[in-house]
């Protein structure tokens, strides 16, 4: 059976949107010539295979002079299209029935089913988007909460793109500087050539760059949380109220909740947006000592998911009070936690703990206090990720998008800093200018001017088909 690999021009399909129990499907087609292919099974060849692009026709699906299904056909021409070839996009009727006849008429027709990211990685090669730009299509659809979604537009809109090449502007102007003193012959240093041996062209410039390497660097750690999330464990002992809080939270009744202490034997959990944080909550058994094995169980993994937690919210039973094994958890945990005061419908609310640790006051019954809680939570996350991060509460500015970027700015910093300790040190020019142009390379990589198959291949292979 024939393979195909990235990097050919052949007519290929894939569905945009997943078959199933919607009013429509889309199937996206790309490649030279894929209108006229698909009019060879379009109810009106000639119209399809001479329209114009960004034109909409109404038609049938035809094979052995059968309808196959009523669509619309939304036709591109190159280079105004999305990945710069000729396409189309398809729109039929849902269902996996509809989807299906319809890829399989485009298949005899001669289109290839899309490898993953295969629209995407054409849009690149064709000079439609930059690989960050490219990269940010995924993470757009990935993307868990509007925070996310924002941060991801900014770059498919090209935020990064403009500050990375800002960026290697000024190290290829820092580079350049060096290079040209490099070229002089010993008899054309002129005096003034004389009195920079031995120091860096344009030394300012290139601090200057390092820094907002620096910075783009740290923006990682606060990305990631808004990619991938946190998880957030409700814990406390029984009958403090963590189910009610969770169902509070996630805005629906999830848990069981009831007035018998250990009702909840397992943990559960759900994904929750706060303040634009996706948080992975988890509402675990109380925890005490007990003797039924099936609590003991449930006591047993929700202290295990405590040590994989990145936040804790710790509940007091406000009608119980804070009581010496409630100290004696809370003095224990060693992540980032809130220590939670709750029922102040029914009790008063304490300030702090015994330590001086301070208690947020709330009611999972009334909802009194939540408000502040989603507050204290998303500070205390963003806190805990990205303390030295310069950018990370400044929604749209630059900020990297991916593991690949942030190793390769790392590695953009790691050279430049290198470069500029052994300038302070007097160290030769022709020692300086190579670290100068490994930085200028990690930065081409980022926007893709600098790339291999291998890694292009690599980095597709990881998106959705369709995309």
């Amino acid at each position: 059976m024939k393979t195909f690999s990235y990097g050919d021009d052949s007519p290929i399909a894939a569905f945009a949107t997943t078959p199933g129990k919607s009013a429509l499907t889309l199937i996206r087609c790309s490649g030279k010539g894929s209108p006229e292919l698909a009019a060879t099974v379009f109810s009106a060849p000639e119209k399809l295979s001479r329209a114009a692009g960004n034109s909409v026709l109404h038609g049938w699906i035809v094979t052995h002079n059968e309808r196959v299904d009523e669509v619309m056909a939304s036709v591109f021409r190159a280079p105004k299209s999305y990945t710069g070839e000729d396409s189309l996009d398809i729109v039929c009727h849902g269902g996996n029935a509809a989807g299906s006849a319809v890829m399989a008429a485009l298949r005899s027709a001669g289109f290839r089913d899309a490898l993953p990211g295969e629209f995407t990685f054409r849009a690149f090669m064709n000079g439609k988007l930059d690989l960050s730009r490219a990269e940010s299509v995924m993470e757009l659809v990935s993307a868990k909460t509007d925070r996310g979604r924002g941060n991801a537009i900014n770059r498919l809109s090209g935020v990064l793109k403009k500050e990375i090449s800002a960026i290697k502007k000024q190290l290829v102007e820092v580079l350049s500087g060096a290079e040209i003193f490099l070229d002089y012959s010993e008899d054309e240093i002129s005096a003034d050539a004389e009195e920079i041996a031995g120091r860096l062209p344009k030394e300012t410039l290139a601090r200057e760059a390092l820094s907002r390497l620096q910075k783009l660097a740290k923006s990682w750690q606060l990305e990631r949380l808004y990619q991938e999330g946190i998880l957030a464990v409700i814990a406390g002992r029984p009958n403090s109220g963590k189910s009610s809080l969770f169902n509070l939270l996630l805005k629906e009744e999830r848990s069981i909740v009831t007035e018998i202490p250990g009702t909840t034997r397992d943990w559960i959990e759900a994904w929750v947006s706060i303040e634009g944080i996706p948080v992975r909550l988890a509402d675990t058994a109380g925890l005490r000592d007990s003797v039924d094995p099936v609590e003991k169980i449930g006591v047993e993994r929700s202290r295990d998911l405590l040590e994989a937690a990145g936040l804790v919210l710790y509940l007091i039973d406000g009608e119980a009070g804070l009581t010496n094994e409630d100290s004696a958890i809370i003095e224990g945990l060693a992540i980032p936690h809130l220590v939670i005061w709750n029922k102040t419908d029914i009790a008063p609310a304490r300030v702090s703990t015994a330590a001086g640790e301070r208690l947020l006051a709330v009611s999972a019954k009334t909802g009194e206090g939540i408000a502040e809680l989603t507050t204290a939570i998303a500070a205390t996350i963003t806190t805990a990720i990205a303390a030295n991060g310069e950018n990370s509460g400044v929604e749209g500015s630059p900020s990297l998008g991916t593991v690949r970027q942030k190793n390769l700015v790392e590695a953009a910093v790691a050279a430049l800093r290198e470069a500029l300790n052994l300038a302070e040190k007097g160290e030769p020019l022709d020692l300086v200018s190579p670290l100068l142009r490994e930085a200028v390379n990690s930065l081409g990589e980022i926007t893709g001017e600098v790339s291999t198959a291998d890694i292009l291949e690599e980095m597709f292979s990881k998106f959705c088909v369709g995309k």
